[in-house]
């Protein structure tokens, strides 16, 4: 099977799959470039309340394909900055679930997504300055957010890999997860998000990632959702909400 991008729709979740197991699930340049309007689709179909991202094979992904370098690093840093941000904005939850290696252009991605699930035995690197090349100001400062300035400066300038152990000390891991509980507490996890209002999944996503002046507009969609009144009336008549609300089609 060629390297490509694999996703299915399962339960109100689209978990996509990392799909080059011949180079560890490393992403080539046709890869980077795919993902950005797969996620568009994934975003649109309102069967969609989150989003999983993994890799093939017990690897989550290790970086950058090397040979997409041959024409310098800026030509193939582009496609790829443009597959993070895309990630980063999707307007659900996103999670990555991480096994096996986790480097380079992989902590890109899994530090794109809202959460970070990892099994025992993961690691992370971030490794540019084995090859010296400069890493992304966009994907240096989220990685700051995440596991703080010294933390980022530990993993970028040494390009040493960590095991899941500092990965969660640090925050660069949300949880981690004995060998073969991965994918049932992914599972039971989104099984909560789905249940979940998406308003106030989309909204709170919106405010933690610092978007400015938004305020009016989330007060209105809370106003025309009904999902308060929904979500107040399943508490008091105790059983499960029902919520309805999904975001708007793009003009």
């Amino acid at each position: 099977m060629e390297p490509q991008l694999l996703h299915r729709v399962t339960d109100a979740v689209a978990t996509v799959v990392i799909h080059h197991p011949a180079k560890r699930n490393a992403m080539t340049a046709a890869m980077w470039r795919s993902l950005p309007p797969l996620l568009d689709a994934l975003a649109a179909d309102r069967a969609v309340r989150a989003l999983v991202l993994t890799g093939a094979d017990g690897t989550f992904c290790a970086g950058a394909d090397i040979s997409t370098l041959a024409d310098g690093p800026r030509a193939a840093q582009r496609p790829a900055g443009e597959a993070e941000e895309a990630l980063a904005a999707f307007p659900k939850p996103t999670l990555a679930a991480v096994r096996g290696h986790c480097v380079g252009g992989g902590v890109q991605l899994a530090a794109a997504c809202d959460l970070r699930f990892a099994e025992e035995g993961a690691l992370f690197g971030v490794t540019p300055a084995r090859l010296g090349v400069v890493y992304p100001a966009s994907a240096t400062r989220r990685l700051v957010s995440l596991v703080g300035p010294a933390g980022a400066k530990y993993l970028l300038f040494s390009g040493e890999l960590i095991g899941t152990g500092r990965a969660l000390r640090t925050g660069l891991v949300d949880e981690v997860l004995p060998a073969g509980g991965l994918d049932g507490r992914v599972a039971e996890f989104t099984r909560v998000l789905t249940a979940r209002s998406g308003l106030t999944q989309a909204a709170a996503k919106e405010f933690v990632d610092g978007r400015a002046g938004r305020e009016a507009y989330w007060a209105a969609q809370a106003d025309g959702s009904g999902d308060t009144a929904e979500g107040v009336a399943a508490f008091l008549e105790r059983r499960p909400p029902r919520f309805t609300w999904h975001a708007p089609a793009p003009d």
